[in-house]
């Protein structure tokens, strides 16, 4: 391979579609058909349904680049999901930036303004958002099975979308039962203030904590799926960005999560405005079963079980 062939590859994180990409740039065989599309190579949905339920079908890697359609499923989960809670307390239950950004201006609320007359109290906003945070790093350490069963295993990715849909469902459990209202009007007047609320912002954010990483794991350009400023940075930093006249792997499966994302908040919402929060989320819960039942349909690397070559 010359110096120039090695300067056109894509910079950035290795993901697994990235070297799809580059294995693409090689010349091709004279005897060989044209290549199909970037949407035909990485978005195949379906193996053999009389294998799935085989112990080593369910042990088998799936191929990060053939799984587009559920980490894309994944992405619109979370606008899905966040829709929710930042219609009822603007609160995100996925992005713990602005929730930790927001903790960090409470504590410096106790030392703002001369002793004696300093804000003290513990802002019911602030409560909100210590128990996302908290809830979506307990949500997160669940992976951790996922290390011991094979984070890119069937097996595991059907079994954590799963505890998923559980966590989403006792969030539309305890909304519904809260008694209290899906739409806030204004940040200082919540629409959820009691105790059940705050059960279903804890089950709500460890649902998403746990999606992102199981995303993260696959290792794709879906990133996390669940925060998107690293995904925009590296869309607008992909030197075949504006490469319009073929399908970018690096570009497109960016612009596929953001859209996801945008469409799953957009539905979450109008929802939301039909049936109110409850019943939003346990729609959420629906699409979360049938993600898990999807995992187990995505085609896996050809001679690897749990990450490792199958002995003969």
């Amino acid at each position: 391979m010359t110096t120039q062939q090695s300067q056109n590859y894509p910079t950035g994180p290795d993901y697994a579609e990235q070297k799809a990409e580059k294995a693409e740039t090689l010349p091709q065989p004279a005897s060989s058909k044209e290549s199909h599309s970037t949407i035909v190579d990485t978005a195949q949905l379906w193996t053999s349904p009389g294998t799935v339920f085989t112990t080593r079908h369910l042990m088998t890697d799936v191929d990060p680049v053939q799984s587009t359609f559920p980490l894309a499923a994944y992405c619109f989960m979370t606008g899905f999901i966040d829709s929710v809670s930042f219609t009822a307390i603007f609160v995100w239950c996925g992005f713990q930036t602005g929730n930790s950004v927001q903790l960090a201006l409470a504590l410096a609320r106790l030392f703002s303004g001369p002793a004696g007359s300093r804000d003290t109290s513990f802002h019911l906003a602030d409560q909100q958002a210590l128990t996302s945070v908290l809830t979506f790093i307990a949500g997160a350490s669940l992976g951790r099975i996922g290390d011991r069963m094979g984070p890119k295993t069937r097996a595991w990715l059907f079994l954590g979308t799963m505890i998923q849909a559980l966590f989403t469902m006792a969030a539309a459990l305890t909304a519904w039962k809260s008694g209290q209202g899906s739409i806030a009007e204004v940040r200082g007047d919540p629409a959820w203030s009691n105790a059940l609320t705050f059960v279903a912002i804890a089950f709500m954010s460890a649902s998403l904590g746990l999606q992102g990483i199981m995303g993260k794991r696959v290792n794709t350009q879906f990133a996390t799926t669940i925060v998107l400023t690293t995904v925009w940075c590296e869309l607008m930093a992909d030197p075949k960005l504006l490469n319009f006249r073929q399908r970018v792997i690096t570009r497109d499966h960016k612009l596929i999560a953001i859209v996801a994302l945008f469409l799953g908040g957009f539905v979450g919402r109008a929802i939301i405005d039909a049936a109110g929060a409850a019943a939003t989320l346990g729609v959420g819960t629906g699409m979360r079963v049938v993600i898990a039942i999807w995992w187990l349909f995505v085609p896996g690397k050809p001679g690897k079980v749990a990450g490792k070559p199958v002995s003969a």
